[in-house]
């Protein structure tokens, strides 16, 4: 299964990779998480040391620069820029090259084209797309099982949330399931309801827990396993196997 998951800048969807890819890693499958985001905070959801995310993320911007080795297959590049997660996962940065050699998979393969060549071999693929649309508008008919499509009910991040559904559907990527964050209130939801009329939205409520434990910089997964928004997470996770 491939499952990617989208939304404006700040909306949680990192935190909602985190906890997807522990929960179905924990059920008894085998997880590859990339992160796609130009400022990769991916390894920390899932439970890593900011300063391992920090030194994943050094790698490719040395790759960027041109001091370190490429490599040459897709097997290698998830080996090369990643890391063992927390249950097994394995996570690999694969951040935009902005000088990129086009026959090499490492940098001249661009986040898209990499799903849509790694090869599942029974495994889950979760990758944590760039902020906004870019990547979406790249994307081809049928080249992910599920999109989640994150916001919170801001005027903006709905936008950007109806305008990814429409793109997600028009050009037929996936089945698309909406993930409102950080719902404070039965306004908030109705906010969100008509934003998305008649369509799948799973609510999370608004969660100090969760802040607190980005602001500590641990995994909400790790820290507050029982907080509401975890459980709704993880119970979303549950629902795919």
């Amino acid at each position: 299964m491939k499952i990617g998951i989208t939304g404006k800048g700040g909306a949680g969807k990192t935190t909602i990779s985190g906890i997807l890819a522990r929960t179905l890693a924990q059920r008894g499958h085998t997880v590859i998480a990339l992160d796609c985001d130009s400022n990769p905070n991916l390894g920390i959801a899932l439970g890593l040391t900011p300063e391992e995310t920090e030194r994943l993320a050094g790698i490719r911007q040395a790759l960027d620069a041109g001091e370190s080795e490429h490599a040459p297959t897709i097997p290698e590049m998830l080996d090369r820029f990643g890391a063992e997660a927390p249950d097994g996962i394995r996570l690999a940065v694969v951040t935009k090259i902005e000088d990129p050699n086009v026959g090499c998979p490492c940098c001249g393969v661009s986040p898209e084209q990499l799903l849509g060549q790694i090869e599942e071999n029974g495994r889950v693929v979760i990758a944590d797309f760039e902020a906004g649309l870019g990547t979406l508008s790249r994307m081809k008919p049928s080249q992910l099982d599920l999109l989640f499509v994150v916001v919170e009910p801001t005027a903006k991040s709905l936008e950007v949330g109806r305008r990814a559904v429409e793109m997600i559907r028009e050009r037929e990527v996936g089945r698309v399931t909406v993930i409102a964050n950080r719902v404070a209130g039965e306004e908030d939801r109705l906010l969100v309801e008509r934003t998305f009329p008649g369509g799948a939205v799973t609510v999370v409520p608004d969660d100090p827990a969760i802040r607190a434990a980005d602001a500590r910089g641990i995994a909400p997964f790790d820290a507050a396993p029982d907080a509401p928004a975890v459980r709704v997470r993880r119970a979303l996770a549950e629902s795919l196997t």
